[in-house]
């Protein structure tokens, strides 16, 4: 069997949902947009396109998304410049043991290419991930699979044989739907009965994840 690990990023390798979070809710917030922190966990695991269609499904076609996202975007960044990029815990322990036991690395993120990249470069995580699937190269989000699978097949290994680390409801719903083997670590989103039913491996952290796959 293949040694291999596709990883989500938000939430999974950077505590960067929370902090998209404020910034959707700071700027709400400055344009008396209501109800935005109810919004917001909709979107968690989706791409952008989706993410566009929750958001106009509460506000309106006429919400101006692109507008909104720019100056999200902005407040997020200028958030990352002061503060660096909020690495969550274990992270560096986890891609320093794969890559010792010769595990096969790869990224699936339903954020924009450009964003991934910027960001494991701002956290110094670009190298550890020669495989990376970006959100606004499929055509579907999460939970539908296609990333995951395009995702296995540049890795060149087997759906059936590779761990997906996933943080969110979408996103453990397409690493079933493709036939891999998911192993949650919740961030944001709450362990509940449909997560705990279709996922067999829930860890706390992604040192209990390192010491999982080293065994």
């Amino acid at each position: 069997m293949s040694k291999a690990v596709v990883f989500d990023m938000d939430g999974v390798l950077f505590d960067s949902e929370r902090l998209c979070m404020d910034s959707w809710c700071a700027v709400a917030r400055k344009h008396d947009i209501p109800n935005m922190e109810t919004v917001f966990p909709k979107c968690i695991g989706t791409n952008m396109a989706d993410t566009r269609t929750i958001v106009h499904d509460h506000y309106g076609e006429d919400f101006d998304f692109d507008s909104f996202r720019k100056e999200a975007s902005g407040w997020f960044w200028d958030y990352i410049e002061c503060n660096g990029m909020p690495v969550k815990k274990g992270v560096r322990e986890l891609l320093d043991s794969l890559k010792d036991l010769d595990y096969n690395l790869g990224l699936a993120s339903s954020s924009r290419r450009e964003t991934i990249m910027k960001s494991l470069e701002k956290a110094g995580l670009l190298e550890y991930f020669p495989v990376i699937v970006s959100g606004d190269m499929v055509e579907h989000s999460k939970p539908d699979p296609q990333i995951f699978l395009i995702a296995c097949e540049r890795m060149g290994v087997q759906p059936g044989e590779t761990y997906v680390i996933e943080d969110s409801y979408n996103g453990i719903r397409a690493a079933v739907a493709a036939g891999m083997r998911p192993i949650m670590v919740p961030d944001m989103l709450p362990v509940n009965e449909e997560m705990e039913c279709i996922c067999p491996i829930i860890l706390e952290d992604l040192l209990k994840v390192r010491d999982f796959l080293a065994k």
